[in-house]
């Protein structure tokens, strides 16, 4: 090494020294600012009503009077004079008759079937394929006709049959010819009919039955 006075150039922190100044003569930055709370229900009531201007003649409205109703009457209501006009209907025509309600409605079905079949049979569920009418016969005509009748229907392979007895309301003893035909099918028919039933008001009503025979 020579004697005279040499500078050593490499300085590598002279560059850090001066950025750490230019930081520190900066100004600091500013906080954060805190968020805005979300407006109120007021508030944003308020901005919408803002353009909304009050018209003064709409501050006092007519009202139409109410008529003035009848107090219902506090008569004591008999139940028999609704009875009365029911009855009055229905003789007119003019209110239906529930027939399975009355005392003259007739169903029956066979021991051997299970499920509701009378029920489908009166409301017309199958379609009568033949009728028989039984008015005017009397005492064994009304079996031999209905045998016959019968015999024709199991040889054709009927399903669904209408009888017509009548309703016996002139006869002095009742319905004859409606007891000897529900006689006959119960008893010598019991095993060849699934069901029998008072048919509809259109098909005779209680003056008929619709009777379902059973398939081969």
């Amino acid at each position: 090494m020579s004697g005279k006075n040499t500078e050593f150039h490499h300085r590598p922190f002279d560059k850090l020294k001066k950025q750490l100044e230019r930081r520190q003569s900066e100004p600091a930055p500013s906080p954060p600012l805190p968020e805005a709370a979300p407006p109120t229900e007021e508030a944003l009531f308020e901005d919408a009503m803002t353009d909304v201007r009050e018209i003064a003649a709409f501050r006092v409205l007519p009202c139409a009077k109410a008529s003035k109703r009848a107090a219902p009457s506090r008569k004591n209501h008999d139940p028999d004079d609704d009875a009365l006009d029911i009855l009055r209907q229905i003789a007119g025509g003019s209110h239906p008759i529930n027939l399975s309600d009355t005392q003259e409605y007739i169903e029956w079905t066979n021991a051997d079937i299970a499920g509701e079949v009378t029920g489908k049979l009166h409301t017309g569920h199958f379609s009568v394929q033949g009728y028989i009418d039984l008015h005017g016969y009397t005492g064994d005509e009304v079996n031999e006709q209905l045998d016959g009748f019968l015999a024709e229907a199991f040889r054709k392979d009927w399903r669904c049959v209408k009888i017509i007895h009548g309703r016996g309301l002139r006869s002095v003893k009742g319905p004859v010819l409606k007891d000897a035909v529900i006689k006959r099918l119960a008893g010598r028919y019991r095993k060849r009919i699934t069901a029998f039933v008072t048919a509809r008001q259109c098909d005779g009503g209680l003056g008929a039955l619709y009777v379902l025979l059973r398939k081969k």
